[in-house]
């Protein structure tokens, strides 16, 4: 919805691995059985991911969706954009319960052409599961299951959760109640990204 909405390119490591994961190379290989069981690739290759991306996207603007993670990465992406002279102006924090995580992973749909993500409860998809953007097939991940979910949270609690306090402490984190609904939420992320620019 970013990209469309304000032609700024987006990514996230899951979606760059995935891509590596459907091309067949030995890193997508590789990382494919971490990923599908909930665990965390290293730091090393996800930052590695994430540079050589913003050296092909990162001419205007760019949006980072779940990275970075760790403190480590956060570390390695200020480095980063020091080398590229990009400053980070705005970390945007969604607040979501995890019992609205688990419902939304349940029903979530993703497009396996281009990655456009929405909800069985979305619209008609339930009943007719195609893209809106590219008419590709809506379907369920693999790694949409509870003991995934409950790898991906302890791994969240553990690691991601300290990267609130570093970006308030560096000035640019804003919080979100992300339990809303889409439009809402995507309103309120719209308006700091405005306000950013």
């Amino acid at each position: 919805m970013i990209t469309r909405h304000f032609g700024i390119p987006v990514t996230s490591p899951g979606a760059i691995l995935r891509r590596e994961r459907d091309l067949g190379t030995p890193l997508g290989l590789e990382t494919a059985d971490t990923t599908q069981h909930g665990g965390l690739v290293s730091d090393k290759i996800i930052v590695e991911l994430i540079e050589d991306w913003l050296r092909l996207h990162g001419g205007h603007g760019f949006v980072f969706d779940g990275f970075p993670r760790t403190i480590p990465q956060a570390e390695s992406l200020q480095s980063i954009l020091v080398r590229h002279r990009t400053p980070l102006v705005l970390a945007i924090w969604l607040d979501v319960s995890e019992e609205t995580v688990a419902e939304r992973i349940a029903s979530r749909l993703q497009c396996q052409s281009c990655g456009f993500t929405t909800s069985l409860s979305s619209g008609n998809f339930a009943e007719r599961p195609v893209c809106p953007y590219c008419d590709g097939p809506l379907v369920r991940r693999n790694d949409d299951d509870v003991e995934v979910l409950k790898k991906r949270l302890e791994e969240f609690n553990g690691k991601t959760q300290p990267l609130a306090a570093f970006y308030e402490k560096a000035g640019v984190l804003r919080k979100i109640d992300g339990n809303r609904d889409r439009e809402t939420v995507f309103g309120d992320i719209s308006r700091l990204i405005e306000q950013s620019a």
